[in-house]
């Protein structure tokens, strides 16, 4: 399994605006700059996520993006869902896909139990719960 950078940067385009979400919309330009992302990446990932209604867009000057609920109700997951073409540890081969039975792969059920492991993980893990901990992590930075 191997996460994409374009889901990667799905994540820290939903905590750049978990971090801004009392703001009114962010323009892309300025999520990029902050993220040290490319403007054309970001608008490459944005059309995935349109489509599923989880965030709000507003075309013009005071235009951009922000999110469509609170960011503790996203998950990494779903994020991950949404952006990257599977999160399966294995690919399925043509067999097992094809309804053969899990007695010819006497493995699968290795890697059924990863990918519930993985995914029972993310799911536990919010925008919120990363933007608290990188707060965290930078308000724990003290210099004498």
């Amino acid at each position: 399994m191997k996460i994409s950078t374009k889901g990667r940067y799905a994540i820290q385009f939903f905590v750049d605006l978990a971090e801004h979400y009392d703001s009114s919309f962010i323009a892309l330009k300025d999520i990029a700059r902050r993220q040290h992302i490319s403007k054309k990446y970001l608008e490459q990932i944005i059309p995935v996520l349109n489509r599923s209604d989880i965030l709000q867009a507003n075309r013009g000057t005071q235009g951009g993006y922000r999110l469509a609920r609170n960011p503790s109700q996203y998950t990494v997951a779903e994020i991950l869902q949404l952006t990257e073409s599977s999160i399966s540890p294995v690919s399925p081969s043509n067999d097992t896909a094809s309804g053969e039975d899990e007695r010819e792969d006497c493995t699968l059920f290795v890697w059924k139990g990863l990918q519930e492991v993985v995914t029972r993980y993310l799911e536990g893990i919010t925008i919120q719960d990363i933007v608290d901990r990188k707060n965290n992590l930078i308000g724990n930075d003290y210099i004498i």
